[in-house]
C-alpha cells in the first residue's frame, strides 16, 4: 500500500495516530456565528496532502498540502473561534494555521481524545516530512510527480507519459532524446517502464555530474573515499579546522553501505547525502544554536522589530487580527507595536487610527502576546505603545497589562539602586519591557516620589508627524495629550522622548529615553552623520518606523541604519519582499533568538566608524569572495496551470552592507531547465567591512519581453557562510523553504 511507503519514509508506519488521520472523518468547520457545517478530512495516501470535502450538496472536494501548513493549534487559540464558539467546547476544538495569507481553517472534533488525535497527528506527520533531507525530499517529490503523470494509473509508466512527467517536473527535452531515454531503461522492452526500469530512469536523470568529478578528485583510496581522503577534502577544500575523528562521525552519520562504513569509507550516495545536509550547507551550522555574549547592554544588539504588528495587509482598509502579532512573535520578532485607541464599553482597541483598518480588542492583543512571545525565544520583548487613549482607557490598558502579563511585566528596574545603563537579554528572559511615555524621571521608582495621578506630556509618535506634517508651517506647535500615572509607571527602560540633535541628546537624554525616527529623518543622519549616530546608538536605543505614505505597507531597506548602529528597525512583517529578506537573514544566526550582537566597533566610545568612509579602523578586515554558481535542482514551476510552461533560469548573487560592499552580478539564463541547470559560472567580490555584509542569492525566471518571476531566494550574514562546496536551500518570497529545490555552489572567503 502506498501509504505504508511514505510513512516509512517518515519513520511513522504502523502509528496510531498515522492511521487515524488516513481513515479520517467527520469535522465541524467555523467560519462564522451562523456558518458551521460538518465535512469529511482525511490523509491522502501520499502522506503529503489532505482532502477536504467542501461540499455535501455538489459532492465536491480539494486538498491542501502538508507543506502549507504552519501550525496546528489545539485549543480555541485563533480569532476566529474564540469570537465564534463558546469556552465549553475548547477542548474539543483545533485550528490549522496555513502559510501566507491563507485563512485559518477552524475545526471542532467530536470530542476532545479526537481532537487531540487530529493535532497530534498532524504535527508528527509535518515533523517526519520536515526531517527528510534534501535528497529525500527530492525523491519524495519525484515520484510523487510520476505517480500524476501516470494517467491510467497501472504504475507503469509509457512514452507519452514519460513526456508529461519532464514538463511536470520542470525540464524541456527534445523526442529523440526522451525516447533515447525510454529505450536505455526498457530492458524488457515491453513498451512500459516499471519497477525498477522507473529506479534506474530516476538514477539517470537524478546523474550529479559535478558530484561525480568532487568525488573523483578526492576519494583515492581504490576509487574510494576513504576517513582520510574525506578529512583532506574537509581541511583543504571545505576549510574546516577538524579531526580525523570527525571525518569517522560524518561516515558514521551518513554512509548508506554497511560496508563502507565498517571499513570506514564513504561512497558518492554518502558523501552526496552529507553534503544535503547541515554540515554541508553554506550557512555555519555552529551559528545555528545561541552562540553571541547575551549579558551585554540591550542597546549593544540589533532587534527583530515590527511596525504596525496588528496589521494584516495595508495600512487603509486592511485587517487588524491578533494573528498578525503572533505570526510576528513566532518569527522571533521581539518589539511590537500596539496603536491603541478609545473603544466601545470603557474597553481600548487596536487598529490603524483615522482609517478603514479593522479594530482588534486590546486585551486579546495581550492575551495573543503573552500565549506566544517566548515560544520561540527567550529574550525579551518590547511592548511599543501608540498612545491615543483617554486618561480613563489607559487604565484599563494598565491593569490588562499588570493583570494578564502578571510577574513576566516588568515594573521595576532590576537591582536595588538607579542603574546606568540597560541589563542584557539574558538578565531580562521571560520578560516584557514598555515603550511609551513616562510622566516622571526613572529614579522616581526608587524614590517614591509622589506625581499627580494624571499629567500632561507631548505626544511624541507616528501619528503625531503624520498630523505635523499636514498642518501648515505656521500652525505647527507642540502638542499634550494626557498620561494616566497607572500607564506612566509600566515605562521603565524605553521611555519615548523627542529627539532635537545629537549634542542635545547627549547632554540631556538618559540612556533609558529613546527617541523613534521616521525613516527619512533616520536615513538622513545614517547618510550624513553617520558617526555621531552610532555614538548615540552605543548608549541609548533608537527606533525606526516607515513612511506614513507607505499605505501599502511597503518597506524600507534596513541595511543603512544598522550600518548606524540603530537597534529597533521596525518592518512591516506582512509584506514579503528584499527588505524582509534582508532582516530574516540579519537575524538568522544565533538561535533565531531576535537579538544579535552589534559589532565591536559598534560599541567601543573609542571607535570612529563611518560605514561611508571607511578610514583604517578595526572595521576594515578586507575578503576577497570568491563565488561559483554551480548548478541546481528541482526548481519548482512558477506557472502550474501551464502544462508546457518551464522555467528559464538564472542566479544573482547581491551583497549588501557598507556602501563600499554593495555589489550584484548574475549568470546567464538556461533555456527550458529548472530540473537540474548547470551555470558553472563564476564571480568576485571584495567585501571591506563583513561583520555588516548580507549575501543574497536570488533564483528567477528570465523573461526578455517582461519582469523576471522570482523562482526562490536565500539570504544570510556573509560572516555565517562556510567556505567550499555547499549546497544553497531556496525559500519561497514569504520566507517558506521550498523543500527539493536548491543551489549547488562553491564559496571561498580569502583575506584581500
Amino acid at each position: 500500500m502506498e501509504a505504508n511507503g511514505n510513512a516509512g519514509r517518515f519513520g511513522l508506519e504502523g502509528d496510531p495516530d498515522l492511521q487515524f488521520l488516513l481513515k479520517g472523518g467527520d469535522l465541524l468547520k467555523v467560519k462564522s456565528k451562523s456558518w458551521r457545517k460538518t465535512r469529511l478530512f482525511r490523509l491522502n495516501e501520499d502522506c503529503k496532502t489532505v482532502w477536504q470535502q467542501t461540499s455535501k450538496t455538489f459532492k465536491s472536494d480539494s486538498s491542501f498540502s502538508l507543506e502549507d501548513i504552519d501550525s496546528v493549534r489545539y485549543g480555541r487559540q485563533t480569532e476566529g473561534l474564540q469570537k465564534y464558539t463558546d469556552s465549553s467546547v475548547e477542548d474539543r476544538c483545533f485550528s490549522i494555521i496555513f502559510k501566507g495569507r491563507r485563512k485559518n481553517l477552524d475545526l471542532i472534533a467530536s470530542s476532545k481524545e479526537e481532537a487531540k488525535r487530529w493535532v497530534s497527528g498532524l504535527e508528527k506527520v509535518m515533523t517526519g516530512m520536515h526531517s527528510l533531507n534534501r535528497q529525500q525530499n527530492s525523491e519524495h517529490w519525484f515520484y510523487n510527480c510520476m505517480r500524476k503523470a501516470d494517467k491510467n494509473a497501472d504504475n507503469k509508466m509509457s512514452l507519452k507519459e514519460l513526456k508529461h512527467f519532464l514538463r511536470q517536473i520542470n525540464i524541456e527535452v527534445d523526442d529523440s532524446y526522451a525516447e533515447m531515454l525510454f529505450k536505455k531503461c526498457d530492458t524488457s522492452n515491453s513498451g512500459t517502464l516499471e519497477g525498477s526500469e522507473i529506479k534506474h530512469f530516476y538514477d539517470l536523470l537524478t546523474y550529479r555530474e559535478e558530484i561525480d568529478v568532487i568525488y573523483g578528485k578526492y576519494a583515492s583510496t581504490n576509487g574510494q573515499m576513504s576517513s582520510g581522503d574525506l578529512l583532506y577534502f574537509l581541511q583543504n577544500e571545505q576549510r574546516e579546522s577538524v579531526s580525523l575523528e570527525y571525518a569517522k562521525k560524518l561516515i558514521e552519520k551518513y554512509e548508506v553501505d554497511e560496508t563502507a562504513k565498517q571499513n570506514k569509507y564513504m561512497s558518492k550516495d554518502g558523501f552526496l547525502i552529507y553534503l544535503n545536509h547541515e554540515e554541508g550547507s553554506i550557512f555555519n551550522p555552529a551559528h545555528k544554536p545561541i552562540y553571541q555574549d547575551m549579558h551585554q547592554p540591550l542597546n549593544h544588539y540589533f532587534i527583530s522589530s515590527s511596525h504596525n504588528t496588528y496589521l494584516m495587509e495595508d495600512q487603509l482598509k486592511g485587517p487588524s487580527s491578533t494573528e498578525a502579532y503572533i505570526k510576528a512573535l513566532m518569527k522571533s520578532c521581539r518589539c511590537v507595536e500596539l496603536d491603541c485607541w478609545d473603544g466601545a464599553n470603557g474597553e481600548p482597541v487596536i487598529y490603524h487610527g483615522h482609517t478603514l483598518t479593522s479594530k482588534v480588542l486590546f486585551k486579546d492583543v495581550i492575551k495573543a502576546i503573552k500565549e506566544y512571545a517566548f515560544k520561540t525565544s527567550q529574550y525579551p520583548v518590547i511592548l511599543s505603545l501608540e498612545n491615543h487613549c483617554s486618561t480613563e482607557q489607559q487604565k484599563i490598558m494598565a491593569h490588562h497589562l499588570t493583570s494578564i502579563l502578571g510577574s513576566a511585566l516588568l515594573t521595576q528596574p532590576l537591582g536595588h539602586q538607579m542603574p546606568n545603563t540597560f541589563p542584557g537579554p539574558e538578565e531580562l528572559k521571560g520578560r516584557f519591557l514598555i515603550k511609551g511615555k513616562r510622566l516622571n524621571k526613572l529614579d522616581a521608582a526608587f524614590n517614591n516620589n509622589a506625581t499627580e495621578d494624571v499629567d500632561s506630556v507631548s505626544e511624541e509618535d507616528e501619528a503625531a508627524e503624520l498630523k505635523e506634517a499636514e498642518q501648515k508651517p505656521k500652525e505647527k506647535s507642540s502638542k499634550k495629550i494626557k498620561l494616566a500615572k497607572e500607564l506612566s509607571d509600566l515605562v521603565i527602560y524605553c521611555k519615548s522622548v523627542h529627539f532635537s540633535n545629537f549634542e542635545h541628546s547627549r547632554d540631556n537624554q538618559a540612556f533609558y529615553e529613546m527617541a523613534s525616527f521616521k525613516e527619512s529623518k533616520a536615513m538622513n543622519l545614517a547618510e550624513n552623520s553617520a558617526t555621531a549616530f552610532i555614538h548615540h546608538n552605543m548608549d541609548k536605543l533608537s527606533r525606526i518606523y516607515p513612511a506614513g505614505s507607505r499605505t501599502d505597507s511597503s518597506n524600507y531597506n534596513p541595511v543603512p541604519l544598522w550600518n548606524a548602529g540603530c537597534q529597533i528597525v521596525a518592518l512591516n512583517f506582512q509584506t514579503p519582499g528584499k527588505e524582509m529578506d534582508l532582516n530574516q537573514a540579519r537575524f538568522l544566526p544565533n538561535g533565531k533568538c531576535g537579538y544579535i550582537l552589534k559589532p565591536e566597533f559598534q560599541r567601543d566610545p573609542a571607535s570612529q566608524f563611518d560605514p561611508a568612509n571607511l578610514r583604517v579602523g578595526p572595521w576594515l578586515k578586507r575578503k576577497t569572495l570568491h563565488v561559483m554558481i554551480i548548478s541546481a535542482q528541482q526548481l519548482p514551476k512558477i506557472n502550474e496551470n501551464k502544462q508546457k510552461s518551464i522555467v528559464d533560469p538564472q542566479v544573482k548573487v547581491e551583497i549588501y552592507g557598507v556602501p563600499d560592499d554593495i555589489a550584484s552580478k548574475q549568470t546567464h539564463h538556461i533555456d527550458n531547465n529548472g530540473f537540474n541547470p548547470q551555470w558553472n559560472t563564476k564571480f568576485q567580490f571584495t567585501i571591506h567591512v563583513p561583520e555588516l555584509a548580507l549575501v543574497r542569492f536570488v533564483v528567477e525566471d528570465y523573461d526578455a519581453a517582461s519582469h523576471n518571476d522570482l523562482i526562490g531566494l536565500y539570504t544570510l550574514p556573509f560572516t555565517s557562510m562556510q567556505n567550499g562546496y555547499r549546497h544553497v536551500p531556496l525559500l519561497t518570497k514569504r520566507g517558506n523553504l521550498i523543500p527539493s529545490a536548491g543551489l549547488f555552489v562553491h564559496i571561498m572567503a580569502l583575506d584581500a
